[in-house]
C-alpha cells in the first residue's frame, strides 16, 4: 500500500495520550454517594453492560485511527510491465568434414564443437538460431527458429560422413547467408567454424563474404585445431576406420578466415582445445547481446473512501452504544 500524504500518519501517535487520559479518568471515578457498606453490591452478578463499559472508547479510538489513515490517502498500486526484446538472428555454420574427427580435442573436434554450440544455443533465449553444415557441399540442418529443443535435437544428429567429404567454406557461408537474406532482424550474425582450407564448392569464400557485407551480416570465423600435428583416426584405402591413429599436420586457412571476419565487421578466433572453443563462444555471446526494453506503467487507485467509511461507521456504532445500550443517567 502506498500513501499519498504519509505525514498525516504521525497523528496516530496521539492515540497513546488518549488512552493514558482515558485510563486516568476511569481510575478517578465519577460522581459518588456515601453508603454504609458495599458488601451487597460486590456480591451482585455483573451484567453484560459491565463488560462492555469500555467499548465506546475502543470504537472511538479505532474510528480515529481509520480516519487518520484515510486522511493520509492510501492508494493501491497497479504495475504494468511490458518487456520487448529485439532479438538477433544467428546462423551456425559448422564444418563436418572427415578432418573434424581429429582427436586433438576430447573426444574429437566434431563432438566438442557440438557440445559447445549446444551450450551457446541454450544461452540465446529470445533469439532465432539456425544451423548449416558443410563438407564438400553444404545444406541447412535447421532454418531460423526459436524452438531450442528442436534445434538441439538437430544439432546432436550432425556427424562427419553425412555428405561428401571436402571443405567448401564458401558454400557453407553462402548457405547461411541465404537463410538470413529475408530476415527482418536488425542484427544478423553467422558463426562459421572450420578446421581446414577451402578446396571444394562453387562459391569462393571471399565472394560469399562480399555478399554477407552487402546484406549487413556480421561473420565470426573460428579456426579449430591444435598447433602443428594432430592425431587423426586411421582409415584403409576404402575410407573405413581401422581403429588406429595417424599424425597429420593441421592446416587452417587463417588468412581467409580473418579476411572474411574483417570484411563483415566480425572477428576471427583460433581454438586449439575445447576450453578455448568454449571461451570463444562465450566471448561472441557477450559481443552479440540482445536488446531488451522494459516499460513500466504505474497506476494508483485511491482507497481512502473505504477507510473513511469504516471510521464513520465505528463512530456511529460508538454513538449507538453510548446513548442506547450503555446510556448513563447523570
Amino acid at each position: 500500500m502506498h500513501f499519498a500524504s504519509p505525514y498525516y500518519l504521525w497523528l496516530l501517535a496521539l492515540i497513546v495520550p488518549m488512552i493514558a487520559y482515558y485510563v486516568w479518568r476511569v481510575r478517578q471515578g465519577g460522581a459518588a454517594i456515601q453508603i454504609s457498606t458495599v458488601e451487597g453490591v460486590l456480591r451482585a452478578p455483573k451484567s453484560v453492560r459491565y463488560y462492555l463499559r469500555h467499548l465506546p472508547f475502543v470504537l472511538r479510538t479505532a474510528a480515529y485511527a481509520l480516519l487518520v489513515v484515510a486522511l493520509a490517502r492510501p492508494q493501491g498500486i497497479e504495475q504494468n510491465v511490458r518487456t520487448s526484446t529485439e532479438g538477433i538472428d544467428i546462423m551456425l555454420s559448422i564444418d563436418v568434414s572427415g578432418s573434424m574427427l581429429a582427436r586433438d580435442f576430447k573426444p574429437d573436434r566434431i563432438t566438442a564443437a557440438k557440445e559447445v554450440a549446444a551450450s551457446f544455443i541454450s544461452d540465446r533465449v529470445g533469439d532465432r538460431l539456425g544451423l548449416v553444415v558443410f563438407a564438400g557441399e553444404a545444406f541447412t540442418q535447421s532454418p531460423l527458429t526459436t524452438d531450442q529443443s528442436t534445434l538441439q535435437t538437430l544439432l546432436a544428429r550432425i556427424r562427419s560422413g553425412l555428405i561428401e567429404d571436402g571443405t567448401a567454406i564458401g558454400n557453407g557461408l553462402a548457405t547461411a547467408i541465404n537463410r538470413l537474406r529475408e530476415s527482418e532482424a536488425k542484427s544478423k550474425v553467422i558463426i562459421l567454424l572450420t578446421d581446414g582450407i577451402n578446396n571444394r564448392g562453387e562459391i569462393a569464400p571471399m565472394t560469399a563474404a562480399e555478399i554477407a557485407r552487402a546484406q549487413g551480416i556480421r561473420v565470426y570465423t573460428i579456426g579449430v585445431g591444435t598447433e602443428g600435428m594432430a592425431p587423426y583416426p586411421a582409415v584403409d584405402i576404402y575410407g573405413t576406420p581401422t581403429g588406429g591413429t595417424v599424425m597429420a599436420k593441421v592446416e587452417i586457412d587463417e588468412k581467409t578466415l580473418r579476411s572474411i571476419a574483417e570484411m563483415t565487421g566480425g572477428e576471427y578466433f583460433r581454438a586449439t582445445d575445447k576450453a578455448k572453443l568454449k571461451a570463444i563462444y562465450d566471448q561472441i555471446n557477450q559481443l552479440e547481446k540482445s536488446k531488451v526494453e522494459v516499460t513500466e506503467h504505474v497506476t494508483y487507485h485511491e482507497q481512502y473512501l473505504l477507510w473513511a467509511l469504516a471510521g464513520l461507521l465505528l463512530l456511529f456504532a460508538e454513538f449507538l452504544f453510548a446513548n442506547l445500550v450503555l446510556k448513563r443517567i447523570p
